[in-house]
């Protein structure tokens, strides 16, 4: 019987390196204070990064196999669905009512996560259906950064959000883990296009993310807030333009069978 190392290739260790930060950013967010969960998600930002590498090094290599597959899902399953969830539940919680639908928003995101990565398992297609979970995991990044520096303008660490943050958030990490297990998305052959937005935002995440660290001024933490929101919001509707597009194909196939 072939030995765990044996069985590893150089991707595999990058997509541990993955988990391993995820692993800490999740030991960030048990302390609770708005630096420590910034600190994790900062973490998260950089596993983006090992998660484009790995693939990356496969193709190249060939070096695809088994237990790197179910490797890579498993830690995909960790840093872009349970540890943003713990993160976001962290960060947006209140100590009153509203946590129970916090938590309730957050289990939905995660659940979302772990099914889509599931599905994506025992797939056959060479596209991807539904929004792969490290594009959510990045919304939820850039939603978090629009409100932290937002209230560390104001008011530092222990500022509230964004009021309205408070209302929404439960209703967005439910719709993002429905995105993640939708059929009403399809991004085209191996989702090429989620690649290209994907490699554009992700490195702007843990750069912002070292300016967050050194306590920036208003002017700076009110410039990236709106940033990142503007970012949030085109992201979230290139997503919502595919699955337009997604339902007008459908229609015209159904129209001209």
């Amino acid at each position: 019987m072939s030995t765990i190392p044996s069985l590893l290739k150089l991707k595999d260790y990058i997509t541990l390196t993955g988990t391993t930060l995820g692993l800490v950013a999740l030991i960030c967010g048990s302390f609770g204070t708005r630096g420590a969960i910034s600190l994790g998600f900062f973490l998260i930002s950089i596993t983006f990064g090992t998660d484009l590498i790995d693939g990356y090094i496969a193709r190249k290599t060939g070096t695809v196999n088994e237990i790197g597959r179910e490797l890579d899902s498993l830690s995909d399953s960790l840093t872009f669905g349970i540890v943003p969830a713990i993160l976001c539940f962290q960060g947006f919680k209140t100590g009153t009512f509203y946590d129970y639908f916090l938590a309730i928003g957050c289990i939905c995101f995660a659940l979302g996560a772990v099914l889509r990565l599931a599905r994506f398992n025992i797939s056959t297609s060479g596209g991807y259906t539904g929004v792969p979970t490290p594009v959510t995991s990045l919304l939820i990044l850039i939603y978090f950064y629009a409100n932290y520096f937002y209230a560390f303008a104001f008011g530092g660490l222990n500022y509230p959000f964004l009021e309205v943050a408070y209302s929404i958030t439960p209703f967005f990490l439910i719709f993002f883990g429905w995105l993640n297990i939708t059929t009403y998305i399809e991004f085209g052959e191996k989702g090429k296009s989620v690649y290209y937005l994907f490699i554009f935002l992700a490195p702007l995440s843990p750069i912002i993310g070292i300016i967050g660290l050194l306590n920036p001024n208003f002017i700076v933490s009110m410039t990236i807030s709106l940033i990142f929101l503007v970012f949030f919001l085109i992201s979230l509707s290139w997503v919502l333009l595919n699955s337009v597009i997604k339902q007008l194909t459908m229609k015209k196939e159904k129209g001209t069978s």
